[in-house]
């Protein structure tokens, strides 16, 4: 009786290890990958699944996207400057029966690649190219990448470059001729103000000129403006003060006009006659001209 119940007690033991080995539970993000005696027999979708303990072996594939950070390259551009990238690459397993038989490690495979696609395609372009040009370097870097993990049953989705790291000698060059680049647009710009402003003021002087009244209420408003600062020192512009000097000649000039109608007439003169010895001189010459 006792063996009876040993017996059971095996079995049981038994029958729970075996029940455990030969269920297998699939996540919702993977697909199972079943193997009989070392032959692929299927694909598992997710949920409950029985095996064969020691005779199945159910390897789990995942199928989300998966982030692969890219060590940073020692690299030199195509104009001979030495930089450091590095870059994150995402892919997603999409056919799972190659990820596990065409290839050992995906993980591994993809991170290699990636490191000596991004080396070389860097390698291809300027400085100037990688800096400014990331988009067409993440496009060259990804379809690279995908003609080699389409073997492995991998798509690459995304490549972004994350990281550019420039000599300290570059920098600095980089720093002055960026500085030297605002420099030409200010001088640019403050050009263009000045062609704008002379421009403004050619137009303003012809108005002026058709307009002489135009300029004396400037100068007056300017004179307001100065002494809204309460200041001592009046300045008089040199149009105000000719116009002052031609006020004072056209007065001069009236009054000169003036005065010549304005002297007394000169008085009547007379003929004097000599009386004595000397009465017979022609009445012309004995004429004098006396003043009042």
């Amino acid at each position: 009786m006792a063996i009876l119940i040993i017996l059971g007690v095996v079995l049981a033991v038994l029958l729970l290890l075996w029940f455990g080995f030969a269920v297998k539970i699939v996540k919702q993000y993977e697909l199972g990958v079943l193997f009989r005696l070392g032959r692929v027999r299927g694909v598992r979708a997710p949920g409950f699944h029985l095996i064969i303990p020691f005779v199945d072996i159910l390897h789990r594939v995942s199928l989300r996207v998966i982030t692969k950070p890219i060590q940073s390259q020692g690299i030199i551009t195509r104009d001979n400057v030495s930089v450091d990238v590095s870059a994150v690459a995402y892919f997603r397993v999409v056919d799972a029966v190659k990820s596990v038989v065409a290839i050992e490690n995906v993980h591994a495979a993809i991170d290699q690649i990636a490191q000596t696609t991004l080396r070389k395609v860097v390698g291809r372009h300027t400085l100037d190219d990688t800096l400014s040009e990331t988009d067409t370097i993440n496009l060259d870097i990804r379809r690279i990448l995908d003609v080699t993990t389409a073997e492995w049953g991998v798509q690459v989705t995304l490549v972004e470059l994350k990281d550019i790291q420039l000599p300290e000698t570059m920098k600095r060059a980089m720093a002055k001729q960026a500085e030297a680049e605002r420099e030409k647009r200010a001088k640019i710009i403050n050009a263009e103000g000045e062609s704008l402003a002379a421009a403004a003021l050619g137009d303003a002087s012809d108005t002026m000129t058709a307009h002489p009244l135009a300029l004396q209420l400037r100068n007056l408003q300017s004179l307001v403006e100065l002494g809204v600062d309460k200041n001592t020192t009046v300045v008089f512009p040199a149009p105000l003060m000719s116009t002052i000097a031609e006020l004072g000649s056209f007065i001069a000039r009236e009054t000169a006009a003036a005065a010549p109608s304005a002297r007394p007439d000169p008085p009547p003169t007379r003929a004097i006659r000599p009386t004595g010895p000397d009465r017979d001189v022609p009445a012309g010459d004995e004429r004098l001209a006396t003043r009042a």
